[in-house]
């Protein structure tokens, strides 16, 4: 019923719409449409000369101009394509991360590199069978691989950014740890600690960059995977140091061996 009223309607006015839009045609007598001014006019059903306007646009409609858009994707992409690398050897990832960066966080990567060098070192120590302290070597090894997993995540973020890895030189660390006065353990663990804190000072002066050139990425990333950790990692070798002022050289460093070497197989 609602179809039959519109149809009546649009009968009464589609004369006067065709003389406006001076189509030049009579009204079809078959079931046909009509495209008028971009609009598909569709005969009605079971009338001779009725038609209902369909709402379509043509494709000339389709393209018109948009006034007062917010966001033009397809114009403001141009500058961006323009930046789209075309040289093989340049990453197509890279995106608003300088060469500062990249620099910083190379050498951040070969600093995390040499810290897992030197605990690998002390783990090989504390292993000899004239040192045989089993619980510390351990430790030692299980931070040397700690270290170096810091670094595989710098490496990973770096190409993550775009960025390209560059592995320096690294020092031979010591072989031997054995201090006269504090004795082995004791000197190993306070040189620890003094390279977790020098590798905390690393990470803040990089994270400060970083929010000096207002890289908000690799601040974010700095403060998620690391900032936190290496906070635990130097209060938890403050109190080995502690703990070994207290026991001294001999029994008391044993005892501390099997304690720790507890801990570290229970964890």
């Amino acid at each position: 019923m609602l179809l039959n009223k519109s149809c009546s309607l649009f009968s009464s006015l589609l004369p006067s719409v065709l003389q406006r839009e001076n189509a030049g045609f009579s009204l079809p007598l078959k079931n046909t449409n009509v495209l008028i001014s971009g609009v598909t006019v569709a005969r009605c059903p079971g009338k001779a000369s009725g038609f209902v306007g369909v709402v379509s646009a043509s494709k000339e409609d389709n393209h018109r101009p948009i006034s007062n858009v917010l966001f033009d994707p397809f114009e403001e992409v141009k500058k961006e394509l323009l930046l789209v690398p075309s040289v093989p050897q340049d990453s197509l990832a890279r995106h608003r991360y300088t060469d500062r960066c990249e620099a910083a966080v190379n050498d951040q990567i070969n600093v995390e590199y040499n810290v897992s060098y030197v605990y690998h070192a002390m783990y090989a120590y504390f292993d000899r069978d004239n040192v045989a302290l089993k619980g510390i070597s351990k430790f030692f090894k299980d931070s040397s691989v700690e270290e170096r997993q810091h670094a595989e995540i710098f490496m990973d973020y770096q190409n993550k950014r775009g960025g390209k890895v560059v592995l320096e030189s690294m020092l031979m660390p010591m072989s031997e740890y054995d201090h006269p006065e504090k004795g082995d353990a004791l000197y190993a663990m306070e040189l620890a600690l003094s390279l977790e804190k020098l590798n905390n000072e690393k990470l803040l002066n990089l994270h400060k960059m970083a929010n000096d050139i207002n890289d908000v990425h690799l601040a974010d990333f700095i403060e998620t995977e690391f900032l936190t950790e290496q906070v635990e990692s130097i209060r938890k070798l403050s109190e080995y140091v502690a703990q070994l002022r207290r026991v001294g050289k001999g029994h008391g460093v044993w005892h501390f061996d099997l304690m720790l070497n507890n801990q570290l197989v229970g964890a």
